[in-house]
């Protein structure tokens, strides 16, 4: 699948569609579609998610049977990947909707009050999106991770017309979630093996990351190595996992700045920083990691006493690009 445009831009969340053709044979209002959605990468601390909403005429369900659509955990890359190729023979009744969540967008709302995009949020909008096309889905088959109840009523309660079936293990249940599983992890796949880590010269390209699973050995050794100890890791890598927030509290430099709580009674008075950048010091509760530091408040433009730049302007107006998130 063409995934270039995820390829230029990999701090956005990007949709992709098949090239469903409806068939002019039989009317649109004469056709009922199933719809089936399903994810892949939620647990890696590498790479983006992929949620995917595949949809299929009710008359040529036994297609999904005779392609050997099942749960794509179970089935070898390769044949996922030849399952997904033979999609395209079958594009005037069948196709899907996918959307890809970059690592980048998911560490970083992580750390907002409302965490990323939550999986009823992902499915409402790619249901809408296959019923923006024109596309008769009647009934929805849904696989989840949490309380199968509490998802399907709040796709219920915004599309009332549908009837709604949210299960666990729906990707081993029902044909077109295993369908949509296969979708989901092909594409991941390989937007995972294509990546091309910008941060990283051409010695580290080579570098193996395994699985991108925290528990995997070849995963835990890609991240020491390519953690840099100002920068942190590689937008490739979700910082705000547990596996890679703990290496970077340990192993990144560490920096300690005023308490900005005082700034306000006198600034005049205001102690100088003592140290700008500390390695190897015992963690205090002043002392934070370089990240923190660049998410301090900056100076106010009416304050009067002279300060040099500060690092928080320094650092996003030299190295960083804003991020738009479309959601």
């Amino acid at each position: 699948m063409d995934i270039s445009e995820f390829e230029k831009n990999s701090l956005a969340n990007i949709i992709f569609r098949s090239s469903y053709v409806a068939d002019d044979k039989k009317k649109k209002s004469n056709r009922s579609f199933v719809l089936g959605i399903d994810e892949a990468g939620r647990g890696p601390v590498l790479g983006p998610m992929v949620y995917s909403a595949f949809f299929c005429d009710e008359d040529h369900l036994s297609v999904l049977n005779d392609l050997g659509c099942a749960d794509s955990k179970q089935l070898t890359e390769e044949r996922r990947a030849s399952i997904f190729a033979e999609y395209e023979k079958h594009k005037t009744y069948l196709g899907f909707v996918l959307k890809v969540l970059s690592p980048h967008m998911i560490s970083t709302c992580m750390l907002r009050r409302k965490k990323y995009v939550a999986p009823t949020d992902a499915a409402m909008e790619l249901i809408q999106s296959v019923l923006d096309q024109g596309i008769n889905v009647k009934q929805v088959f849904v696989d989840t991770v949490g309380d199968p109840d509490k998802y399907a009523n709040k796709i219920r309660a915004r599309f009332s017309k549908l009837k709604v079936t949210v299960s666990k293990k729906a990707d081993s249940l029902y044909p077109v979630v295993s369908a949509s599983s296969i979708c989901a992890k092909v594409v991941r796949d390989q937007i995972v093996q294509t990546w091309k880590i910008k941060e990283f010269d051409e010695e580290k390209q080579a570098m193996q990351f395994g699985s991108g699973y925290p528990g995997d050995p070849q995963t835990k050794r890609f991240l020491t190595e390519a953690l840099d100890e100002i920068f942190g890791f590689p937008k490739f890598v979700r910082f705000s996992w547990s596996t890679a927030s703990t290496i970077i509290e340990n192993r990144c430099v560490k920096v300690t700045w005023d308490d900005d709580e005082d700034e306000n009674v006198n600034t005049s008075t205001t102690k100088k920083r003592k140290s700008e950048v500390v390695e190897n010091t015992t963690t205090t509760a002043t002392t934070k990691t370089l990240f923190s530091y660049f998410a301090q408040k900056s100076t106010k433009k009416n304050e009067t006493t002279t300060r040099r730049t500060s690092g928080s302007h320094y650092f996003r107006s030299a190295c960083l690009k804003p991020a738009v998130f479309p959601m």
